[in-house]
């Protein structure tokens, strides 16, 4: 059985006795044995206050609901955001703490909001002085693929900081050095790795229990298709939230799921066949609520090979067969300034603009991923 990170806190007594600790986490923050990493830091450190990513500290709030700082119900501590007005820490919030330590549970995806929560965290850090201290956890896609493209600067946002592609094939650990060296954040930073992981691992062979990091990814499966068609929030179609395989369900009202099927199925892509599938989105998603209460016809993306399948290149594909459909439309952008969501999502603007042929895409994106892929090297703390 892997060892996480918090796993091995026994052994830290040196780096955080009489030290007062902040602590970034969710649900997720647990030990092997199912230990609150809240709870295990507030009993055997002095664990003073608790900093909440989207979702919560309690992985209560479903995606992109703000929420204001609150005393945590279980401890009493109180509960910073950083998920509201700010999402930066400033001086006020870290003055009382010595240490900012973080154990939360990642997706392998560069849309997914706690990597930059992290970053953030490290860049008050920087600024202020603290030492950061990041748990390992794995990489619940395994560490042996990477795939996409390097997000261009001009789309930068909090779904995509820096420019990583969308599955990135290194641990949250291994981002956080990354970051810290590649983007010249240059905090005082600590990776507690974990023990007995290797990079071949997929999260089932962990022997560790899976914990939804968010609403929306209910199992490692999901985590898997959210690579693929979380590109589908910056459209009118539904990507299956509010469905009981979400990001695995694609569809809306007025789509032919049979003849989508037969369309998907007739690329012939790696690891992934294409079932058609009537589905109703039921509870409301405050980012877009989309066909909440509608049948929609779709398909259902079927896994059948996790080593072969490729599911940025997917989510691509899906991408360019669906928006020849009559009724298909980009949305808009949420704000007067900003860029279409789907350009925040794919990380540029030639997937909207359709500037390249799928081929030429997939190109890009091989070349892309080899690139990060050797600067991710150097950060490699597993074989």
């Amino acid at each position: 059985m892997v060892k996480l990170g918090i796993g091995r806190l026994a052994e830290l007594e040196s780096l955080f006795k009489g030290k007062r600790i902040g602590l970034m986490t969710n649900n997720t923050g647990v030990s092997g044995d199912n230990q609150s990493t809240v709870d295990l830091l507030h009993k055997h450190y002095n664990l003073v206050k608790l900093f909440a990513p989207e979702h919560g500290v309690r992985g209560n709030l479903q995606a992109g609901v703000k929420l204001d700082g609150y005393a945590d119900e279980r401890t009493g501590l109180p509960v910073v955001s950083l998920y509201g007005a700010s999402r930066h820490p400033d001086a006020e919030a870290v003055a009382d703490i010595d240490i900012f330590a973080i154990d939360i549970q990642d997706a392998g995806s560069r849309f997914y909001t706690f990597l930059y929560s992290m970053a953030y965290i490290m860049q008050a850090c920087a600024k202020y002085g603290k030492k950061c201290v990041v748990f390992d956890r794995p990489n619940p896609l395994a560490c042996t693929k990477i795939e996409g493209n390097l997000l261009d600067e001009s789309c930068k946002s909090f779904i995509g900081l820096y420019p990583i592609p969308q599955r990135y094939g290194i641990t949250i650990g291994e981002c956080a050095l990354l970051f810290n060296s590649e983007f010249g954040i240059s905090c005082d930073l600590e990776v507690v790795a974990m023990e007995n992981y290797n990079r071949k691992m997929y999260f089932e062979e962990t022997g560790l229990s899976w914990i939804l990091p968010s609403p929306n990814l209910p199992t490692v499966e999901s985590c898997f298709a959210f690579n693929a068609t979380c590109i589908f929030e910056g459209t009118n179609i539904s990507e299956g939230r509010g469905t009981t395989k979400p990001f695995q369900f694609v569809g809306a009202p007025w789509i032919d799921g049979a003849a989508l099927a037969d369309k998907l199925n007739s690329h012939d892509l790696p690891g992934v066949v294409f079932r058609p599938h009537y589905f109703t989105p039921l509870n409301y998603h405050p980012r877009d609520g989309k066909h909440v209460g509608d049948l929609c016809g779709g398909v259902e993306m079927h896994i059948t090979d996790r080593e072969t399948f490729t599911p940025v290149m997917t989510g691509i594909t899906m991408l360019y067969t669906i928006k020849d459909i009559s009724g298909f439309k980009f949305l808009p952008p949420y704000h007067e300034k900003g860029k279409h969501m789907l350009d925040y999502n794919t990380g540029n603007t030639y997937v909207r603009e359709g500037i390249y042929t799928l081929d030429e895409i997939r190109e890009i994106y091989a070349t892309d991923s080899k690139i990060f892929g050797e600067t991710a090297k150097k950060y490699h703390l597993y074989r």
